[in-house]
């Protein structure tokens, strides 16, 4: 790639800026048709220091209505990203459909200096090249056009370019370290920019640009993100299929083999309960210190008891390092992004919980059963979920996924409590009604989900809740034992 790129020959200026001009006004009129088929858009502009990537986003951007695109430069982070899984600033930056987001640098940039630098060994660095193609084929396969460009110029040309910055008071702050660094260490950068080309170009593929001739970059820069347009809007939604891999699964029972017998008595619940939210208050503080990350999944039956069971729970923990984050139907910004998006931006800080109220499992559920999504997007999703629960466990992140399950009969005596309580009224809605309609369908969606998602890093623990105090033991049990676990591999790391 890089080793082997050779600089093009000069061309007519004159031409060119014409040709820029031309392209430029053809953009324009290109941006008002993505915002009328709702199609998203990704430039992701990487390259060298120096290489000119901002000029180049400037001229990209030069005759297009600013309304509706976003240039974000994810290379600089906020201390507080540092603290999230590292593709978590560029999924949050994905645009809203119709619009378009340039990147001036990315996750290519991020992966490559860490690499570099030490920061992450070989295993991590496979790992985070594995989550990059599989991000870029989820965002691909739902609806998103990406287009990837590289900026490439040659060493001496970065030397002089470096120098003039440097030299001059009006610039010397755009040169960095880093960026001297990068010269200096420009074989290595150059091999390690090859390496993740080479591992992350099958599904969308790289484009390298001659960055010594400035104006030919910019007039092919244009012609890549005009053909890119022009090819999408022609296909319309790329619709992705399901893939098959062999994620570690535990084997889950059918929802109507379980027994929900188990209850406990009063007595027994309130000494449990008081040494359980202890040890959760001490634990809470440990991951906090350790910064380890805590992710809570609550499904389950309307009236199955999910919010008691939640309150139970955070009564032990310090209000200040958790979230709890209940899941409705998604607002119209949330729905014209990828569905897996409002999840991404609500995560957990190193050393923070995340409690969900319903979760992304929605994909799978209401969505499937309400025609909300295409049976081939929610066919796709068991697979992706598995891809970014993975991606959490990676982090460093406990992920604990709760059904909180109980019978019809109890079912419709909870509703009717409801319905004839009035401080309990508000809890009960025909939408509620409806969907016991749909209790058959909605148990053959469940059992799919627990077959195709208990993952032996992220399992799905389905609690007895026809008796909601056995139900709330049960739950804080599991949190604790994790917990515990958890520190201790800590622990076990730090000694190694």
């Amino acid at each position: 790639m890089l080793k082997d790129f050779e600089t093009k020959k000069r061309e007519d200026k004159a031409q060119i800026t014409a040709e820029i001009k031309e392209l430029q006004n053809k953009l324009l009129g290109q941006q008002q048709l993505l915002m009328k088929e709702k199609l998203p858009m990704i430039v992701l502009i990487e390259g060298w220091a120096a290489a000119g990537k901002g000029s180049l986003i400037k001229e990209l951007i030069s005759e297009l209505d600013p309304r509706f695109y976003h240039v974000v430069s994810p290379k600089v982070l906020p201390e507080a990203e540092e603290r999230y899984p590292f593709l978590y600033p560029y999924m949050s930056a994905i645009p809203v459909n119709g619009k378009v987001t340039f990147m001036d640098s990315g996750w290519m940039e991020n992966v490559v200096r860490k690499y570099l630098r030490h920061e992450i060994n070989k295993d991590e660095y496979r790992k985070r090249i594995r989550q990059v193609n599989e991000f870029e084929r989820q965002l691909r396969d739902s609806g998103y056009i990406i287009l990837k460009i590289f900026l490439h110029i040659a060493k001496t040309e970065q030397y002089e370019r470096l120098y003039e910055l440097a030299e001059n008071p009006g610039t010397e702050w755009r040169v960095d370290r880093e960026d001297l660094w990068q010269h200096k260490e420009y074989k290595r950068f150059m091999e390690a920019y090859d390496d993740f080309m080479d591992k992350t170009g099958d599904t969308l593929g790289w484009h390298i640009l001659d960055g010594n001739r400035r104006k030919t970059a910019i007039r092919d820069a244009l012609k890549l993100l005009v053909q890119r347009v022009e090819r999408g809007i022609q296909e319309g939604r790329f619709e992705g299929v399901s893939l098959e891999e062999d994620f570690p699964l535990r084997e889950m029972p059918v929802l109507s083999k379980v027994d929900l017998s188990p209850s406990m008595e009063d007595d027994e619940y309130k000494k449990e309960l008081k040494t359980l939210q202890s040890r959760l208050s001490e634990l809470h503080n440990i991951i906090y210190r350790k910064k380890i990350p805590v992710v809570l999944c609550y499904e389950g039956w309307d009236a199955a008891g999910k919010g008691g069971n939640i309150r139970r729970l955070t009564y032990a923990l310090d209000p200040r390092g958790f979230d709890v984050h209940p899941t409705a139907s998604p607002l119209p910004h949330e729905f014209n992004r990828h569905y897996l998006w409002r999840f991404w931006t609500r995560l957990p800080r190193t050393g923070h919980i995340a409690i969900y109220d319903r979760t992304w499992y929605g994909r799978v559920m209401v969505e499937r059963l309400e025609g909300f999504c295409s049976e081939k997007e929610w066919q796709r999703a068991y697979h992706e979920i598995n891809e970014f629960e993975r991606m959490l466990t990676d982090w460093g992140a406990v992920v604990l996924k709760f059904w909180i399950h109980i019978d019809q009969d109890v079912q419709l005596e909870r509703f009717t409590d409801r319905q004839n309580t009035p401080e309990k009224q508000w809890k009960i809605t025909d939408e509620d009604w409806r969907n016991r309609e749909k209790w058959d369908e909605y148990e053959i969606a469940v059992n799919e989900m627990l077959q195709k998602t208990s993952t032996k890093n992220a399992p799905w623990h389905i609690i007895e809740s026809n008796d909601k105090k056995y139900a709330r033991i049960k739950t804080l049990r599991i949190i604790v034992k994790a917990l515990e676990k958890a520190c201790d591999k800590h622990f076990q790391r730090m000694m190694e």
